[in-house]
């Protein structure tokens, strides 16, 4: 094999253990797509635009710094500083939506009313759910969940990436550069896709027993636990 056969197929081999050993690229939208019963279909079209973001801000600022001449490590610099970003806002939204999903499970608590007509009393079992479903139905389509996925994982860096770039560029081979780009890119979206399906499918053949009201605040730990193991244990 030539040089360029090598270096694409370091690049596909780093970008398949960027992310598979990443939980981030998967187990935030198999967690988020169970926690909101997402369709399966649904779950990945919002990972397929999250990867895009994620691949395609590191692929931008790869190419601006070596048009601007920028050293290795200053672009290195760079994409650790957006990794540590992304870590915190990561671990920031999943307490947030776990809080939510508290709230959320408090609201689902079942109680007894009792209702006295005339000479007749009896109890009933109510909660606070059903008070406020047609709101939650109206505004379900508004949901800004997917929306603060896809700004999170703008903000993750491909760091795995640049160093990659950095060969065919001393070659002056914008080419070649376009090339690794190109397959470390489509290797990462093609593993959070796979990995995604699998963990989603496999999740639901479980069977496992419901968890009811509790299910947004396991998906918003799970997404904690993400951030948590980006931020403190560099994964």
């Amino acid at each position: 094999m030539n040089e360029a056969q090598i270096l694409l197929i370091t690049a596909a081999s780093i970008a398949f253990l960027h992310t598979i050993l990443g939980p981030d690229h998967y187990v935030v939208f198999t967690a988020m797509g169970k926690a909101r019963r997402w369709t399966l279909g649904k779950t990945l079209r919002i990972t397929f635009f999250c990867g895009v973001g994620h691949v395609l801000s590191s692929v931008v600022i790869g190419v601006v710094g070596l048009m601007l001449g920028a050293r290795l490590a200053d672009v290195v610099a760079i994409e650790g500083f957006r990794g540590n970003l992304a870590g915190w806002a990561l671990l920031a939204f999943g307490l947030m939506y776990f809080a939510w999903g508290l709230r959320k499970a408090g609201r689902g608590h079942t109680h007894a009313h009792a209702h006295v007509h005339e000479d007749v009393v009896h109890h009933h079992p109510h909660d606070h759910r059903d008070d406020h479903a047609h709101v939650h139905d109206q505004n379900a389509k508004k949901s800004i969940t997917p929306w603060a996925m896809f700004i999170i994982f703008i903000l993750g860096p491909c760091e795995a990436m640049i160093p990659l770039f950095m060969y065919p560029a001393a070659q002056h081979n914008p080419g070649l550069v376009l090339s690794v780009a190109l397959v470390f890119s489509a290797i990462t979206l093609l593993t959070m896709l796979a990995a995604v399906a699998v963990t989603t499918i496999g999740i639901n053949k479980l069977q496992l027993p419901a968890l009811g009201r509790w299910e947004h605040a396991i998906a918003g730990a799970s997404v904690a636990a993400c951030g948590a193991a980006i931020s403190f244990l560099g994964i």
